[in-house]
């Protein structure tokens, strides 16, 4: 029988023919990752169209989709408790088979460097990495990326916690993960989506500016890089129109040996780490819909100086995640940005910022937890992330995971009272009664009347209240 060699390229379109046929899953889908639990289990990916995939979990159950015209299709498997190890499997023409996957509690992590800032950048890395063994707790790390539309897929290897890989986590995450296990004895994935030095626009989905009045001027930004806006067809057409005017003009100088005119402003979505929605959809769009507890966020540090303005953009981010993973109004807890000195900028800037992170608590289903304490104000980058993935995690133990008797929450301001010739400032969250830190008497209380002059103030605490008075202030 002869044999029959083929073209080169011929060879080439038959193997890709071939791939794009393969059943194929997520990137992010690998050995070692975890699945939420006692939740339904989405599970999805691509195949070629028409093509039946079944999908089945060791111990659990299985389902079958079929990919529709776009090669597309989804499964959603049987809640599941917490345990494991199991094997995922995915069969059509050809089969995917995942190992060592755990069903626990999957938290997403994202942010600025803060929350990208790594186990070995924290205190006491070196002890903290040779008693970080705990191979139940899992970690991918979401690489850099933009993109001007939503990207479907990307690629993260989920690693297992150990003193070698470790180093590498979110401290954030991981400070609070290891509370988690240690309290619920089940296993935690993260998952790591951040980037140091970004502003709090690049993460928002379009759906969350369009949630916003006050962020109108954004939506419209983004909406005009938008294929199916008529306003970004029409900007198209434009462009497609002066660049072939660009094109005769410039055979005309190339023939006559002069300059070529300048081409045309070019029409792009937006792609920088900056732009509204660049960061979301390289970095977070092809995750949505994994099944998950809920979301941390630290970051402000990049929007410090808008003020009551970031409380608008806080609504959108949340807003906007909520409304497309579409698993109702999950945990999103967040850090209050640590104390720290902005050079020559105006002294109450971070007061103003710090105002706008606690009105952002209105958001149903949120938390914030305090660093003010914790901070150094000669770094921006505070090494104690121990406390901060504690504090973090006693949000979650309490609000999600029935630790009532838990107390997860600074003294925070609830009321004011004159009471004749002194004032009582009330905190809720004093749990059973407010103390100084150090033993020693309060200080740095202030009071003001028709003087309009603040002076100092004695105060002293009374149970779930701070008593201020002074000689200086009559009224």
């Amino acid at each position: 029988m002869k044999q029959v060699r083929l073209p080169f390229f011929a060879l080439v379109l038959l193997i890709s023919l071939s791939t794009q046929a393969d059943v194929r899953l997520p990137g992010f889908f690998n050995d070692h990752m975890v699945l939420q639990r006692e939740k339904p289990i989405p599970i999805w990916g691509w195949a070629k169209p028409g093509e039946k995939v079944t999908v089945a979990l060791s111990g659990g159950s299985t389902a079958t989709a079929t990919a529709n015209a776009d090669g597309r299709w989804k499964v959603a498997l049987e809640s599941m408790p917490a345990g494991g190890p199991h094997t995922l499997t995915a069969r059509g023409s050809n089969k995917i088979e995942i190992k060592d996957v755990l069903i626990g509690e999957v938290w997403l992590c994202s942010g600025q460097s803060n929350m990208e800032w790594s186990v070995r950048g924290s205190l006491n890395p070196d002890e903290e990495a040779a008693a970080a063994k705990h191979p139940l707790i899992r970690h991918i790390k979401v690489a850099r990326k933009t993109s001007g539309l939503p990207l479907e897929d990307l690629s993260a290897e989920w690693q297992v916690c150990s003193p070698e890989t470790v180093p590498n986590f979110t401290a954030a995450g991981y400070f609070m993960a290891r509370k988690l296990h240690q309290e619920l004895g089940v296993p935690i994935g993260l998952i790591n989506s951040s980037w140091g030095g970004t502003r709090i626009e690049p993460w928002t989905p379009i759906e969350g500016f369009r949630k916003v009045p006050a962020l109108t001027d954004i939506l419209n930004q983004v909406s005009l890089t938008r294929p199916e806006n008529p306003a970004y067809q029409q900007r198209l057409k434009k462009y497609l129109a002066a660049t072939e005017d660009w094109v005769a003009e410039t055979r005309t100088t190339l023939v006559a040996k002069r300059p070529a005119p300048a081409f045309p402003a070019e029409l792009t979505p937006l792609t920088r780490h900056t732009d509204p929605t660049a960061l979301f959809n390289a970095m977070l769009a092809p995750i949505v819909g994994y099944g998950m507890r809920g979301a941390i966020w630290y970051q402000g540090e990049s929007n410090h100086s808008e003020g009551m303005l970031y409380h608008e953009k806080k609504k959108a981010l949340v807003r906007g995640w909520r409304e497309i993973w579409g698993i109702g109004d999950f945990p999103f807890y967040y850090v209050q940005i640590a104390p720290y000195h902005y050079g020559s900028e105006d002294p109450a800037i971070l007061a103003r910022f710090w105002e706008a992170q606690a009105a952002s608590l209105e958001i149903p289903n949120t938390g914030m937890i305090v660093t003010s304490d914790i901070g150094n104000v000669k770094d921006i980058h505070p090494r104690n992330k121990q406390e901060v993935g504690r504090r973090l995690a006693l949000l979650a133990l309490k609000n999600d995971y029935g630790k009532q008797d838990l107390v997860a929450s600074g003294p925070v301001f609830e009321s004011l009272k004159i009471e004749g010739a002194q004032l009582r400032v009330k905190f809720k969250h004093a749990a059973g009664g407010l103390k100084s830190r150090d033993g020693k008497p309060l200080s740095h209380f202030e009071l003001i009347g028709e003087q309009a002059e603040f002076v100092r103030a004695d105060a002293r605490i009374e149970g779930d209240s701070i008593l201020l008075s002074t000689k200086g202030v009559r009224q």
